[in-house]
């Protein structure tokens, strides 16, 4: 398998595959290729018979189909979305059916289009969580937040059933799926079951004015993501289907603690 930004979904989903992997970076750190060594990614390229897309696009559109498309004919292409695509629902369900060009990212939207023109298994993922990236984490580090606002929902899934779902569409065909857990929640919710496993205090809550430009994007949307489509086609199940099954989980394969110094935050482009 080639991964174009092996980051921290693409390696879950590189471990459930059990398949040799070959992957960029944007600067070929730890054996991996340097993107931009068009020589060496064009060569491993046309030994894969998979490849696995986890690069967001730039400003000038996505990068992979950019540079590298002539090199995907006859593989199996999967590309990592966001179901950002589908915009604020007011609290209602989506699903692949609804219209994905209202996000508040276009660039975004485009690559998502792009990629299914291209013929890509298109995973669109609500927010990621798993051991090391969670709200245990952020509890413990004293970076989570309450807002109060107990009708704002959003859709998570957890790292290892992003995995499942990539790996049992190898065989399926091409289109767009939804992997998400069965539960939508609120923000709230999940910080206050995170610190009850932490055994302390819910964290403060915050005003919206107060939040980064970043976060109050994230808080001006509010949909549930129905994921009946990938459970139909792929006989996929989330192992985690809610955020409290989880946070459990991670919970009992790490031991978050509380920090003086926050842990540097990965980079979103592992291109």
């Amino acid at each position: 398998m080639f991964v174009f930004g092996l980051g921290y979904a693409a390696r879950a989903i590189v471990a459930a595959a059990g398949a040799a992997v070959v992957g960029t970076t944007r600067d070929g750190r730890d054996g991996t290729i340097r993107y931009d060594d068009a020589v060496a990614v064009r060569s491993a390229l046309a030994a894969s018979e998979r490849v696995l897309v986890s690069i967001p696009p730039d400003a000038q559109g996505d990068p992979v189909l950019r540079d590298y498309a002539e090199q995907l004919s006859g593989k199996w292409v999967g590309y990592l979305s966001s179901t950002g695509v589908y915009g604020d629902a007011g609290g209602g369900w989506v699903d692949e059916s609804a219209p994905a060009d209202r996000g508040r990212r276009p660039l975004r939207n485009a690559a998502d289009a792009a990629w299914l023109a291209h013929g890509a298994h298109v995973f669109r993922l609500p927010g990621i969580y798993g051991p090391g990236r969670s709200a245990l984490d952020r509890v413990a580090a004293g970076e989570a937040h309450r807002t109060g606002i107990s009708d704002q929902v959003f859709s998570r899934v957890h790292v290892d059933d992003i995995a499942a779902g990539v790996v049992a569409a190898f065989a399926a065909p091409p289109s767009a799926y939804n992997l998400a857990d069965d539960e939508p929640a609120s923000q709230d919710a999940v910080v206050e079951y995170a610190a009850a496993l932490l055994g302390l205090a819910p964290p403060p809550f915050a005003s919206l004015d107060a939040l980064s430009p970043m976060a109050r994007g994230f808080y001006a949307e509010n949909r549930r993501v129905a994921n009946g489509k990938a459970k139909r086609v792929l006989g996929w199940r989330p192992r985690y289907p809610t955020y409290r099954f989880g946070l459990r989980a991670v919970s009992a394969m790490t031991s978050p603690t509380p920090a003086s110094t926050p842990p540097a935050a990965d980079s979103s482009d592992q291109r």
